[in-house]
């Protein structure tokens, strides 16, 4: 009896791992991104420098609402999640927590990130963060991804929000210049996420998710992967045509869209799961080096 009540002691999770397993709910990586691009949108959004407390309270508030979607999405999918390889280890498959926890969580965090914004940045900010969160929590987990194989094309729309928020922060607007970088992330969308479809795409028939390469087979993902990177490339090129940047970013965006172009061209014409891999993880890149270019041509002195 002694024996199995210190074995329960010694296996009961931490202070440090509930923690750690709140923290894997968010997604911290995808979230990383999201805040990334908004970051990006408030320092395009004004000449010189960011507020301090806009910056802080933004960052922050989107930061938190982006997380609790995360983990709405967990919630939302985790017997999914319990059969796919690639989210099995999530915190509810594994058990490490459990559905009202994650409910709580999400609450908490999505309260009060939309409390920053509407107190310390501004109510349009706080509401289209709040639309957001609904479009990529309901509007594409519950219902486009079980429905449609362009689950990620419509969906992709709350995706493509962070560079808005953080325009929006800033300025209280939202300028062509906002939705040109939201169009850049909604075109980036759906090849970014087939290359990760194509080499998943038995687990995802395994649970019945109409993706693209389940539904019209490899070939056809392959194809539209390659015409979408062909959109991408030119939409990337108009900040530098509209006169948003100048010949720092082009001389970035060139580049960067020729691998891009590169990966589709080859995962097209002689696919293999390892190219796949390497075009999903290079795409992750693209978008941050893309955007990158865009903060650092802001600041150069033309």
């Amino acid at each position: 009896m002694a024996e199995t009540l210190l074995t329960r002691h010694l296996t009961r999770p931490g202070i440090n791992d509930r923690l750690r397993s709140y923290i894997r709910l968010t997604k911290p990586r995808v979230v990383s991104l999201i805040v990334f691009c908004a970051v990006i949108g408030m320092f395009l959004a004004t000449p010189g420098m960011v507020p301090p407390t806009i910056l802080v309270a933004a960052t922050l508030g989107i930061a938190l609402v982006a997380g609790a979607a995360a983990a709405v999405n967990c919630l939302i999918e985790r017997q999914i999640d319990a059969i796919m390889a690639r989210t099995r280890g999530r915190p509810l498959p594994r058990g490490d927590v459990n559905t009202l926890e994650t409910f709580l969580v999400s609450g908490a965090l999505g309260g009060f990130g939309l409390s920053l914004l509407y107190a310390y940045v501004n109510p349009l900010t706080m509401w289209l963060t709040l639309a957001t969160f609904i479009g990529y929590a309901i509007i594409y987990t519950v219902i486009l991804k079980p429905l449609t194989p362009q689950n990620i094309v419509i969906g992709g729309a709350s995706g493509a929000m962070p560079p808005v928020l953080g325009w929006a922060a800033v300025t209280g607007q939202m300028p062509e210049q906002a939705w040109l970088l939201f169009l850049i992330i909604f075109v980036w969308t759906p090849p970014h996420f087939w290359f990760l479809a194509l080499y998943r795409a038995k687990e995802y028939a395994d649970v019945n998710l109409p993706m693209l390469p389940v539904v019209h087979g490899r070939e056809y993902t392959q194809r539209s992967i390659f015409a979408y990177s062909l959109g991408l490339a030119l939409v990337a090129l108009m900040p530098f045509f509209i006169g948003m940047s100048g010949w720092f970013y082009l001389a970035a965006a060139v580049p960067l869209n020729a691998l891009f172009i590169r990966h589709a061209w080859r995962i097209w014409r002689r696919y293999s799961d390892p190219l796949a891999q390497q075009a999903f993880r290079y795409s992750i890149l693209y978008l941050s080096l893309l955007f990158a270019a865009l903060l650092v041509d802001h600041y150069l002195p033309y």
